[in-house]
């Protein structure tokens, strides 16, 4: 069995318990959870999250993904288009394209509370956190995972991760210092 397919084991394993799902054993943390992974094996990582998805709702522990990159779209277009914005980039050095999506996403304003929207309208168990890695640079995760901590609350959050975490540090592909995030727990070091 590869690598991947044991950490996707174990955090169906984790993610399945009662314990998990109660939020014990947290000490009264919110409970988020990170699952760093190899950015190498992203569309692997893809494809066992499905998997793992599937594998969950057949088991009676209902998920809802929150992909990233298909909220920024979502709403990307909904603000102004999607080819209104590829033309836009056209006419812009990186860092104003950057700056000027940054704004279009406002974190507070705009993408927080879209999020809020789609985690109020489930009656999920658990909430996936995916695509991270396709929204850097406009979003960083730590911006994300600090402004959700008033949204998801009911449910416990994971949150899956191109990069390293030690439980304090967010490190995107295993080179981009992001920042340093301690209120979440590694999912693989739960049930060791």
């Amino acid at each position: 069995m590869t690598d991947i397919l044991k950490q996707f084991e174990h955090i169906y394993n984790v993610v399945t318990s009662t314990r998990f799902l109660k939020g014990e054993g947290i000490g009264g943390e919110i409970p988020f959870y990170i699952a760093p992974y190899d950015a190498t094996k992203e569309l692997q990582v893809r494809n066992e999250i499905a998997l793992l998805i599937k594998r969950m709702n057949t088991s009676g522990v209902s998920v809802k993904e929150i992909n990233l990159y298909d909220v920024v779209c979502n709403l990307l277009e909904t603000e102004m288009g999607f080819n209104d914005f590829v033309e836009m980039e056209k006419d812009m050095d990186k860092d104003e394209f950057k700056d000027a999506i940054q704004s279009l996403l406002e974190i507070n304003e705009v993408l927080i509370p879209h999020i809020q929207s789609i985690v109020e309208e489930s009656d999920a168990k658990v909430f996936f956190l995916t695509s991270i890695g396709l929204v850097f640079p406009y979003i960083r995760s730590h911006n994300i995972l600090n402004n959700l901590q008033n949204v998801v609350k009911h449910a416990p959050l994971l949150t899956f991760f191109p990069g390293e975490y030690d439980g304090h540090t967010l490190n995107l592909f295993g080179k981009l210092k992001d920042d340093n995030y301690y209120r979440a727990f590694n999912i693989f070091t739960i049930g060791k």
